[in-house]
């Protein structure tokens, strides 16, 4: 609940009035209070779910928390293949002039390898592959906004501190894409570490690129902290004495509001504002601190791996 919030200095955050933010997978989760931050702000805020089911119980949860949600939209969003994100893009473009700012939460977290019809690794397509499209076909409206005088345009990648836990990453093939990681320890954690290097280091070549076409736009990842997520409750409850290692965790963890305050404040504070240059493709953890990344999430030579074999399976699979 709103009210047991341990951040939530709303003052440090930009007035939104005006403005028109998406955030993806916020039906739920750390991405509703991502949302409930951003809207709260007063931005026009997109709501990514899949079904209008979704928005809509995602709403009635918002309205318990107190949240004015007559400016919160829902936008049709699919992650589990790449054309539906785009299709999504291109549904937000049909309807905006504007876009201010982009949150890519949406993801699918810890879980069996699994792949997709087109035989690709379901979650580098979900986490990966389809927000890269999704961003992709978004980013004239998000330049044509930053040119606009007295904008202030963010995009915000949600990744995790599990990207620091991937042994020998590779990204130059489509078969190091699909990697299970089955002959590692915590083949489970590594393939979603994976998933969530590649976040931080797409995130950082977009700001380069960015900065050499001398576009104003900021790009950062965030880790939005250890968080009593839905799906982290879900998590600990399958586990043998799942009860008690949930209530162990419950002690230490952050709750949802809270883990969904990171991302907003990288998205709209005004610390950010004051010092782009100092936040241009960084990396944030709770509540807002500059952290330094992986040294791979710092390879410039990995981050073009992963965006040329990212270009090309997408135009492999007639995707992009």
């Amino acid at each position: 609940m709103a009210s047991s919030s341990r951040v939530g200095d709303e003052n440090s955050l930009l007035d939104l009035t005006e403005k028109v933010a998406v955030v993806t997978g916020a039906n739920s989760g750390i991405g509703l209070y991502i949302l409930f931050h951003v809207a709260r702000a007063g931005a026009r805020v997109y709501l990514g779910a899949r079904t209008e089911d979704k928005f809509n119980s995602a709403i009635t949860r918002l309205k318990t928390e107190g949240l004015d949600t007559s400016k919160v939209v829902w936008l049709p969003f699919d992650l589990s293949d790449p054309r539906k994100a785009k299709e999504s893009a291109k549904w937000l473009l049909e309807r905006e002039k504007r876009l201010d700012i982009l949150i890519n939460n949406a993801a699918k977290i810890l879980g069996p390898y699994a792949q997709t019809s087109d035989g690709l690794s379901d979650s580098m397509v979900i986490n990966h592959m389809s927000p890269y499209l999704f961003t992709k076909t978004l980013l004239p409206l998000l330049e044509s906004t930053a040119r606009q005088p007295g904008s202030d345009v963010r995009i915000v990648n949600v990744s995790s501190v599990a990207h620091r836990w991937v042994p020998n990453p590779r990204y130059d093939s489509l078969e190091a894409f699909n990697n299970d990681f089955a002959d590692t320890w915590k083949a489970k954690t590594n393939l979603y570490g994976y998933t969530k290097l590649a976040n931080v280091l797409w995130t950082k070549e977009l700001q380069r690129s960015f900065d050499r076409a001398n576009i104003p736009i900021l790009a950062m990842t965030v880790h939005p902290g250890n968080v009593m997520s839905e799906g982290n409750v879900k998590l600990f409850k399958s586990l043998m004495f799942g009860t008690i290692i949930n209530w162990v965790f419950s002690l230490f963890f952050i709750s949802p509001l809270d883990g969904g305050y990171t991302p907003a404040w990288a998205a709209a504070s005004r610390a950010v504002a004051e010092d782009r240059k100092k936040y241009a493709g960084a990396y944030l953890v709770p509540f807002g601190v500059i952290e330094e990344a992986s040294e791979d999430a710092r390879r410039e030579d990995l981050a073009k791996d992963l965006l040329t074999t990212t270009d090309a399976v997408l135009k492999q699979y007639d995707y992009a």
